[in-house]
């Protein structure tokens, strides 16, 4: 099981808090991003860059994920790919994405696009906020504390 993280948007406190829970449960995390990334040096924490453009880093994401695996992005459609490989996917505020609910992400999504390229001002999301990194870093505990695996299972 290792931890892949769309990175180019995720918050540096999310960021922090996943290389403390790398080295703490000594589970493999992966930054995505098409630029360079500095993490802690560390055997359970890497970052891969790729070229910039279009979804690229999401590309690399859905070829790396693997059953059991989680992502972190905000990203509805790579969350929904993710999903449909076997994984499972967490936003930077502590929400999973499902197999119960992606679809209705996805249809909320394309809405709001819509009404944003008719020139509708839809808002935007709410600032990152304390709450916020207080609901992911609870989500990523009861995750990995259900997934840990055992030194016999590692050998």
């Amino acid at each position: 099981m290792q931890v892949l993280v769309d990175a180019d948007a995720c918050p540096a406190v999310i960021k922090d808090m996943l290389f403390r829970a790398a080295r703490r449960a000594e589970v493999l995390v992966t930054l995505v991003a098409n630029q360079y990334l500095r993490t802690p040096p560390s055997p359970f924490i890497k970052s891969i860059q790729v070229p910039a453009g279009f979804d690229v880093a999401d590309a690399r994401i859905v070829e790396l994920v693997a059953s059991g695996d989680l992502v972190i992005t905000a990203d509805i459609p790579l969350a929904a790919a993710v999903i449909e490989r076997g994984a499972q996917a967490l936003d930077p505020r502590g929400n999973w994405f499902t197999r119960e609910n992606i679809q209705e992400r996805l249809t909320m999504r394309d809405v709001m696009d819509q009404l944003r390229s008719a020139g509708i001002d839809t808002g935007g999301p709410a600032p990152f906020s304390a709450r916020d990194s207080k609901a992911f870093a609870s989500q990523l505990d009861r995750f990995l504390a259900r997934h840990r695996t055992s030194p016999r299972e590692t050998d």
